[in-house]
């Protein structure tokens, strides 16, 4: 019974610093897009990418996720191939414009410098869209149209 009250004391620690929420994070980078909504930090445009090159992404076919929530709650799982290992992944959300069209950027992004084996890198990648007011909405993803839902 002693080695178990050490435990059930660091519980409720634990718990409370498991619920940080994101929007606190004063270091969660940003779209540099106006009125982007903020990506995960890994999938945002970092400060530097400004002296990185840019390239092209290989997209497979993308999935809609429905979340069981009120209000409905949308997210897009995505799966293909950046150009080699060296590249990152970037993506820029736009809200919906007056269409109800949401704009994606996919691309990727690598240093001209470093030398990097020449061979597909697979990537996965989940993008929250959130929740939207009632209509119809498309989803494009560098100009193709790539999912449709109702909210």
């Amino acid at each position: 019974m002693r080695s178990l009250i050490p435990i059930l004391m660091f519980i409720p620690l634990l718990a409370a610093c498991a619920r940080t929420p994101a929007s606190d994070n004063p270091e969660r980078p940003v779209s540099n897009q106006d009125n982007a909504q903020p990506l995960a930090p890994e999938y945002a445009p970092q400060p530097g990418d400004g002296a990185l090159v840019r390239g092209n992404i290989y997209l497979d076919p993308v999935q809609l996720v429905t979340m069981e929530s009120f209000p409905l709650q949308f997210s897009l799982y995505l799966t293909g191939s950046l150009p080699t290992p060296c590249h990152a992944l970037r993506l820029i959300v736009l809200p919906p414009d007056d269409q109800n069209r949401i704009l994606i950027e996919a691309y990727s992004v690598t240093d001209p410098d470093q030398i990097c084996i020449q061979v597909l890198e697979p990537f996965d990648a989940s993008l929250p869209l959130g929740s939207f007011p009632d209509g119809h909405y498309t989803v494009w993803i560098n100009a193709e149209k790539v999912a449709e839902f109702d909210a």
